[in-house]
């Protein structure tokens, strides 16, 4: 299903990307991103806070491409269309989406080391040189970003 036909059918909103929003939530996905790194937090807070740099950053491809969702498993299936991701990316990101909702709703709570490990990778926030030259190049550069794996701190 395309964006186009989510917004047909009430499950998007079409609203103007915005630059401020694109660069706060990269930032804070880049912050949550390493944070979740440190290995003294325990496995909940590590999961929790890689969870939600994916999250932001998925929100962010969506919103620079002029679109909204209050739905949250439905940022991480618009990547298909905001991003250059792999399925298998995509999965990874759903299969998380999938734990955090039966820890948060259900109280099923497994801790899976091999599984943050590939949320972590495939959110990997390390490269802290490179940089959006303009506002325009925005969605690109997390296009570029996700498919390498690393996005920057400072984006625009």
């Amino acid at each position: 299903m395309t964006l186009e036909n989510l917004l047909r059918i009430r499950q998007l909103n079409k609203e103007p990307a915005d630059k401020n929003e694109f660069n706060g939530l990269v930032k804070a996905s880049a912050d949550r991103l390493n944070d979740s790194q440190i290995k003294t937090l325990s496995y909940a807070s590590r999961f929790d806070l890689a969870y939600n740099a994916a999250h932001g950053l998925a929100l962010a491809a969506l919103r620079a491409s002029g679109y909204r969702s209050d739905k949250r498993y439905l940022v991480f299936q618009c990547l298909v269309h905001t991003t250059d991701l792999s399925k298998t990316q995509i999965r990874i990101f759903s299969r998380c989406h999938e734990k955090r909702n039966l820890a948060e709703y259900e109280g099923q709570y497994e801790a899976d080391e091999q599984l943050l490990s590939e949320l972590i990778l495939n959110t990997n926030a390390a490269d802290s040189t490179s940089k959006c030259n303009s506002w325009v190049d925005a969605k690109e550069y997390l296009i570029r970003c996700f498919k390498t794996q690393t996005f920057s701190r400072t984006v625009v």
